[in-house]
């Protein structure tokens, strides 16, 4: 039976590099995105995609009905959104979003997959965080709070899941890197959004799959 691989925040980007590694190496894929998919990743062989809001429980849940009971081999966890603009400024349901995308959506899913590959005995995890996490980021606040909270999350699980020798958790953590996520997140205005020393995102989906496949 084929591999098969659930991708998060996979319509373009990192997650869309991703999806293209991992068809490369094989796996059948379930993209997942809260956008439309436009990215070429899309129409790569044996890949189904899915629009939903991984900010919810239910959209949560709607993905691991989408699965089918399949055994889960990879999870790439990279949907996440950003927010620039102060933090005074900025609405209460902008910055739920993001943490219900970032920390919520996320620690459900994780929950919920790595129980299925703890059961299983073997199964490998991608978690998208940033170095965003290890430093205060003024007018970005949320944002660089909430991957702080999935760099120390997933450090955590990753401890705890030590003994299963068949589980591996690898933490992807880029600096700013060439996608859409600073247009979605209104940050086109500032320093990192205008720099044009942003990392090429096949070249970190690749130092992430490598990392992950090591």
């Amino acid at each position: 039976m084929s591999k098969f691989a659930i991708i998060t925040g996979a319509s373009t980007g990192i997650g869309a590099e991703l999806a293209k590694l991992a068809a490369a190496d094989g796996y059948e894929l379930l993209l997942v995105a809260d956008t439309p998919f436009v990215d070429p990743a899309a129409n790569l062989p044996g890949a189904q995609t899915l629009e939903v809001d991984l900010s919810t429980l239910e959209g949560v849940d709607r993905l691991l009905d989408a699965a089918q009971g399949r055994q889960i081999d990879l999870l790439c966890a990279n949907a996440g959104h950003g927010l620039g603009r102060a933090f005074l400024g900025q609405d209460v349901a902008e910055w739920r979003h993001v943490i219900d995308t970032n920390i919520t959506g996320t620690v459900y899913l994780l929950q919920k997959v790595l129980n299925q590959m703890v059961a299983q005995g073997e199964g490998k995890v991608l978690v998208t965080g940033s170095i965003a996490g290890w430093m205060p980021g003024s007018f970005q606040a949320v944002y660089n709070g909430s991957k702080a909270f999935v760099d120390n999350f997933t450090a955590a699980i990753r401890n705890e899941l030590k003994d299963h020798e068949g589980i591996t958790i690898t933490t992807l953590e880029p600096g700013p890197v060439e996608t859409e996520f600073f247009k979605r997140a209104d940050m086109m205005d500032t320093s990192v959004g205008q720099s044009e020393s942003k990392s090429d995102p096949a070249d970190v989906a690749k130092d992430g799959w490598d990392a992950l496949m090591a």
